[in-house]
């Protein structure tokens, strides 16, 4: 058996970006979040051991929003990060809202649907804003 060292172990995230009426659902961590309080973002959240990233998306819209939505199967993009100091992968899904309206959960205490100009303003992390833009219905 072959023993993994410290510097091949890391995160592997999802991050869905949730569309309704030409806008996005940002959303921002609360205070107390365990990483980024204060961050606004799309709904993100680990991939658990032996899920599929795509059910991932679904069950993190479904746990931190209550929304109903499509997940878009295809990554958008997926890039490399650091969550408190350690490697993550973020794979980042587009998602059409389907139905429901926004329940916080504890990891968020403030959301906003948002068109392109706004995500920058919010101070959304670069890689988001750029996916938003590849993935926004209007630029498909």
């Amino acid at each position: 058996m072959v023993e993994m060292s410290d510097e091949t172990k890391q995160w592997v995230a999802v991050t869905v970006l949730v569309f309704r009426d030409g806008k996005m659902l940002s959303m921002r961590r609360a205070a107390v979040a365990e990483a980024g309080p204060g961050v606004w973002e799309g709904v993100s959240g680990r991939v658990r051991a032996g899920e599929d990233p795509a059910t991932a998306a679904l069950r993190e819209v479904a746990e931190e929003t209550g929304l109903r939505v499509t997940i878009d199967p295809q990554p958008i993009v997926a890039y490399a990060a650091l969550r408190r100091g350690e490697p993550m992968t973020v794979i980042v899904f587009r998602a059409d809202h389907d139905g429901g309206e926004v329940i916080l959960s504890d990891e968020h205490d403030e959301f906003r649907w948002c068109d392109p100009s706004e995500l920058s303003a919010l101070g959304v992390p670069v890689e988001l804003v750029e996916a938003a833009r590849a993935a926004w219905p209007a630029e498909r």
